[in-house]
């Protein structure tokens, strides 16, 4: 048998592994315009959000609405917000077993085909997290972003985009 310290550790680390789970999830399901799994990663209820100029919200619900409204515009059966994100430098503390906190370096990318754009912007997430369900949720995610620069795609650039099944 372990010692209770070792089972302690196991689990904290158990449960470190598992919120970067739900953040690349997270992450997966903004890149990949899943307005179902993107919703997922929060609590049911009461998740504190705030995505600075996309918007402050006290519940999940609303930023999953500007998530569809942005992410999934189309023209001509073609996506016209494309993005990237990744997110780096974990640092994640586990206060106990149901709840825990964690900052995360953003990397974003964002081509806009309507404004014919791409900006890169960097920041930090500030989570909070819960187990609801079984499973670890975000239960706070704040973004601060630090700078951005956005350019004209000229003319000359070419964007491919996979059709279903990539």
């Amino acid at each position: 048998m372990p010692s209770p310290d070792l089972a302690e550790r196991i689990a904290r680390l158990e449960a470190i592994e598992d919120i970067k789970a739900l953040k690349h999830r997270y992450l997966r399901a903004c890149d990949a315009k899943d307005p179902g799994e993107f919703r997922a990663c929060f609590i049911a209820s009461g998740a504190s959000i705030d995505y600075g100029r996309l918007g402050s919200f006290d519940d999940a619900d609303g930023i999953a609405r500007v998530f569809e409204r942005i992410a999934l515009q189309q023209v001509d059966g073609k996506n016209v917000i494309l993005d990237m994100h990744h997110a780096m430098h974990p640092d994640i503390t586990v206060h106990s077993a149901t709840g825990a906190s964690g900052r995360w370096t953003l990397k974003f990318r964002q081509v806009n085909l309507l404004d014919g754009t791409e900006t890169v912007t960097t920041g930090e997430y500030d989570d909070e997290y819960v187990i609801e369900d079984g499973r670890w949720k975000m239960s706070k995610c704040h973004f601060n972003r630090y700078w951005s620069i956005t350019r004209p795609i000229g003319d000359d650039c070419r964007v491919d985009q996979a059709g279903a099944g990539g």
